[in-house]
């Protein structure tokens, strides 16, 4: 393969790389993204002798370098916010997000049933999680919704409570939490936050006994 070639595939993969980070809801991603695409596009310019390109977008790399480095070292706060199932604010988030939830969530029903506990996850204050279940006579928690924004999918949420908050549901008497999974998306999720396969196909438990 010519040499002039090689270059302008480094080109057009930086380009792509470039195009894809701005396309991303995520932060994090987006960043380490654009990041990478940077830095091929500076090697790029380096390569044909541009030095404004290489400086440029090596300018850029830094820029992500210090901005992920910030996001790092920053403490993220986390707090939980019950609330009635007639909520206002509630019925305004779930119709803001239906057309979202219903991606991963087929089931979803845009009210929730009256004996239903809905707590909504903040994360820096911002309402950035929703969970919605019913639990039975047997402490079982089944979940109707769960939801994060898209610019907060990066599992804390999930591990902040299904983990380190799970006395919220051990003091309402819950021993165990059941989840569908209508996505392989979804799936991974539950599998990374600790639910282990149930007998019944797609669906996952967490016992917190």
């Amino acid at each position: 393969m010519e040499t002039p070639l090689i270059y302008e595939i480094i080109g057009y993969a930086a380009s792509v790389l470039v195009a894809i980070s701005l396309m991303m809801s995520k932060i994090l991603t987006l960043r380490v993204v654009n990041l990478v695409g940077a830095a091929t596009f500076s090697f790029y310019g380096y390569l044909i002798g541009s030095i404004p390109v290489a400086a440029m977008n090596g300018f850029i790399v830094l820029i992500n370098i210090y901005y992920l480095q910030q996001m790092f070292r920053t403490e993220t706060f986390f707090k939980l916010l019950e609330v009635t199932t007639d909520s206002d604010y509630l019925r305004y988030f779930l119709n803001f997000y239906e057309k979202d939830i219903k991606k991963t969530q087929s089931g979803f029903k845009q009210t929730p049933e009256k004996d239903s506990i809905c707590v909504f996850i903040l994360r820096d204050m911002v309402p950035a999680g929703l969970v919605i279940g019913h639990p039975n006579e047997n402490g079982i928690f089944t979940i109707d919704v769960d939801y994060v924004i898209p610019q907060y999918r990066d599992f804390k949420i999930g591990r902040y409570l299904f983990n380190d908050k799970k006395s919220f549901f051990i003091n309402k008497g819950i021993t165990e939490i059941r989840a569908y999974a209508g996505t392989p998306n979804h799936k991974q999720y539950l599998m990374h936050i600790g639910f282990s396969a149930d007998d019944r196909e797609n669906w996952y438990y967490l016992s917190l006994t």
